[in-house]
């Protein structure tokens, strides 16, 4: 066989294999995020996934070029499911932080958060130290429980662990809890539903950022996703996404 025959043979198996390449970087990506923490995401009657985090995470996509499909994924199991590829990101209220970074890569913040706390109209709490003794309602693996076990200890059995932020207020306004911890959108919104509720902010409390979340060394995936969220933010999709989901001027967030 001539050389200018093997190269036409070599060209035509690239000719058809390119297609094939560029379907595989552009597949479909899943998108992992806990459909129970309104405002940030939540199942309407018919099912959709809306939320805070769901226009972000669509906006994000948009600018980087890339395809999505958002899964309702439980909290519980949502890193797992990274872990064992069963989604290819997350979005879903996860606060930045070292313990995590251990093994995740993030993404520059999207979301400037606080924790806030969660107490029956008559509690004269003020911070969390005020809460010493009292059963303490917390998420599974969320900052919350983070703070709570460094302050009181990881065993005690004050410490109440949910699946979700909404089982947690309803435990609280149903008395089975004294206080809830969690973040300051999804405490706020949850709280106004019950009128024998009020939020006390812990001055001591520091700034804390939710990023989206990629298995530890997928830097092509992040910086993808870096690229679109500072787009996001340069055009002003990120102020108005926030201003329909909080009713406020969004907060300046760094850049990293």
């Amino acid at each position: 066989m001539g050389i200018q025959r093997i190269a036409g043979l070599a060209l035509t198996a690239l000719a058809f294999c390119a297609p094939g390449l560029g379907q595989a970087q552009n597949k479909e990506l899943v998108v992992g995020s806990s459909a129970t923490y309104r405002p940030f995401a939540y199942e309407t009657p018919t099912k959709e996934i809306v939320g805070y985090d769901i226009d972000m995470i669509k906006a994000v996509a948009q600018k980087a070029g890339l395809q999505i499909k958002i899964v309702n994924t439980p909290w519980t199991g949502i890193f797992a499911a990274l872990n064992n590829g069963d989604v290819d990101l997350v979005i879903s209220g996860v606060t930045i932080n070292d313990k995590r970074k251990q093994s995740y890569d993030f993404t520059a913040p999207y979301f400037e958060a606080r924790q806030l706390i969660a107490v029956p109209t008559s509690s004269t709490a003020k911070g969390l130290k005020d809460l010493a003794g009292k059963k303490i309602g917390v998420v599974t693996g969320s900052t919350a429980d983070d703070m709570t076990s460094r302050e009181f200890g990881k065993t005690n059995p004050d410490i109440r662990r949910f699946e979700s932020t909404p089982v947690v207020i309803a435990e609280l306004a149903n008395s089975g809890l004294d206080a809830a911890m969690g973040d300051n959108g999804v405490i706020a919104f949850r709280v106004q539903e019950h009128k024998g509720l009020k939020t006390v902010a812990d001055a001591s409390f520091p700034k804390e950022y939710f990023g989206i979340v990629v298995k530890q060394g997928n830097k092509a995936l992040l910086d993808k996703l870096n690229t679109g969220l500072a787009a996001v933010k340069a055009d002003g999709s990120y102020a108005q996404i926030y201003k329909k989901w909080f009713q406020a001027e969004a907060p300046a967030l760094p850049a990293q």
